[in-house]
């Protein structure tokens, strides 16, 4: 039997009133046909249950399109499955503890070239808490500017935003996703991935007109 590698989930589950971003709304998990009342519609033994769920795109661990940045850019039903899945992807590691910007990687232009960058900061560890929401990681916007040069394919980090907010100003995201380079927030578990040789996806619903989503994110190693 072919060896087809062990799968590492690296996205948070989306639960009933959990907060991702202050100031964007809990996501409201609740009943649409309840076992019971489906009874009324099947054969005796028979029954089905159909949840409904409101939220923001901003949900959870979850990929920004370019059409979230740019309005002429590709929404998430325009994204090529190519750059989202089976990615190559290299983990870089930020000093434990890391707080503010990230302006160098330790990567060269070769780590790069072609591949998924998730960045471990180990932020991921405040999820839950009124500390995750404050002095987060982030890129720089001229790191951003090297990765986009570099060839990297899609960007991933493990904290509240891969920009600062303590501005108006988004660099990092405005230039990755210019380059149509895929960014996922709020990713988790990275420290349990190799730093090269994993295989990335971060696929989110087809969805027309909509620039982010939640996504299964998960590493193949």
């Amino acid at each position: 039997m072919m060896d087809r590698g062990r799968m590492i989930d690296v996205s948070h589950t989306v639960e009933h009133g959990m907060v991702t971003y202050k100031g964007l709304p809990a996501p409201v998990i609740c009943d649409f046909l309840t076992r019971e009342a489906s009874r009324a519609s099947y054969a005796p033994g028979t029954e089905f249950y159909i949840g409904k769920i409101e939220m923001v795109a901003n949900t959870g661990t979850y990929v920004d399109s370019p059409f979230h940045r740019y309005a002429q850019g590709k929404d998430l039903a325009a994204l090529p499955l190519e750059s989202l899945a089976n990615l190559d992807c290299v983990v870089a590691r930020v000093p434990a503890g890391h707080a503010g910007p990230i302006d160098r990687l330790g990567l060269t232009e070769a780590d790069v070239r072609g591949r998924a960058v998730l960045v471990h900061t180990g932020w991921d560890r405040h999820w839950g808490s009124e500390r995750y929401f404050e002095g987060h990681p982030h890129l720089t916007g001229e790191l951003a500017e090297w990765l986009a040069r570099a060839g990297a394919v899609l960007v991933g980090i493990d904290s509240l935003n891969i920009d600062g907010i303590a501005t108006r100003e988004r660099p990092v995201h405005s230039v990755l996703l210019g380059h149509e380079i895929p960014v996922v927030e709020h990713l988790r578990g990275l420290d349990s991935l190799p730093d090269r040789g994993s295989r990335f996806f971060a696929v989110p619903v087809k969805v027309k007109g909509f620039g982010t989503f939640p996504v299964r994110a998960f590493a193949l190693v």
